[in-house]
């Protein structure tokens, strides 16, 4: 059977068209993309769209359907792809030199970007979406709502792990009176966070999670576990745990993957977040066995859809003020990771956990969201 033939008869389980007139049906200009989606899978799809091969008005729905019907398990993968997936398997991706990469590339693209994409506080994580009217009142629902159950008091001590531009930091000091320590793998961000906290009781440094030293009250990390990578679970659980006072309180929110695996799809890690990694709740649950216990799990995955969407309107309404900086392939990119996020989200494929842990013997928190 022909490439395209295949790809025709894959869409139509998902009730994509080729060249249709759905907003999710597939719009192909270059016949090469049939051979190449089959072959290279993940990496051709996006790749492929990039080059410009293919257009979908409504990319985010597209991946919606394409997830719900499971097409990315009935595609064989390619060798490249399996020795890309036996590698994160025998090596640490995330070592402390490794690790850094994801700064470099991603974090440290361009605050400029960030400053025009993100809310006013350049929150990098789902928002909170139960009473907010737009994308600033959701951010800092989610920050009170971490806050809260984190039972944050005056003169408490708070290490922010993957701290950004100090968003969370600024908004806990403020509102909360408590002192936070932020580290980030980023230059860029700490720079610029440094500026956005100036006068607060916030230090940020440029520093490896895993060379904190310390105790505190309250020990976070908002969008990192991420990049800290299945072979490094263990290791960040038992920071946490020697930072971390015994009547402490822990919170994790990370996305969420339905399965363990031990790598993210091959074009995230090439163009987005490389040596990036997805946790399931049995892997975190495995890590924090017999230091912690886990008291909450909160899933609001379909929160992010709708971040990720308001994100993506930022951005274009910015792109005239950026394109310069960053071209046309980069826009390319950058709208398929948003909108193929989002339709991840939507699609459930993805989920977003905040996750309270506490160490044996302390009392129940008192937040219920």
């Amino acid at each position: 059977m022909k490439a395209k033939d295949v790809v025709i008869s894959l869409m139509d389980e998902a009730g994509i068209a080729l060249n249709g007139s759905q907003p999710w049906d597939i719009q192909v200009h270059d016949e090469r993309a049939y051979k190449r989606w089959l072959s290279e899978t993940e990496l051709g799809l996006g790749e492929s769209y990039m080059d410009g091969w293919w257009d979908v008005e409504a990319l985010d729905e597209f991946f919606n359907k394409l997830l719900r019907a499971h097409l990315d398990q009935k595609v064989k993968r390619s060798l490249k792809t399996a020795l890309f997936i036996l590698s994160t398997q025998l090596f640490n991706q995330q070592t402390k030199s490794k690790s850094k990469r994801v700064g470099r590339e991603h974090y440290d693209l361009g605050n400029d970007l960030f400053r025009q994409m993100l809310d006013k506080r350049m929150i990098y994580s789902s928002a909170y979406w139960k009473k907010a009217k737009n994308l600033d009142e959701a951010q800092e629902a989610k920050l009170d709502m971490i806050c809260k159950k984190l039972e944050l008091k005056q003169g408490m001590k708070v290490l922010d792990i993957g701290c950004g531009w100090g968003g969370f930091a600024k908004f806990a000091a403020e509102k909360y009176g408590v002192e936070v320590l932020g580290v980030s793998i980023s230059k860029e961000q700490i720079e610029l966070g440094k500026n956005i906290c100036k006068g607060l009781p916030v230090e940020l440094r440029f520093q490896d999670y895993r060379d904190v030293q310390g105790k505190f009250d309250a020990v976070l990390s908002i969008g990192f576990i991420e990049h800290v990578g299945y072979k490094n679970y263990g290791t960040y659980m038992k920071v946490v745990d020697r930072c971390l006072k015994d009547d402490g309180i822990s919170l994790v929110h990370t996305i969420g993957n339905n399965v363990s695996l031990t790598y993210v799809n091959a074009w995230t890690d090439k163009y987005i977040f490389p040596h990036g990694m997805v946790p399931s709740i049995a892997q975190l649950a495995r890590a924090a066995e017999g230091l912690f216990i886990i008291e909450d799990v909160h899933n609001f995955g379909p929160d992010y859809d709708k971040t990720l969407m308001a994100w993506h309107a930022n951005f274009e309404k910015a792109w005239p003020q950026l394109k310069d900086n960053y071209g046309e392939r980069f826009y390319r990119m950058w709208r398929y990771f948003l909108l193929s996020s989002a339709g991840g989200f939507r699609s459930r494929f993805n989920q977003l956990w905040q996750i309270i842990l506490t160490k044996p013997g302390r009392k129940l928190p008192e937040y219920r969201y």
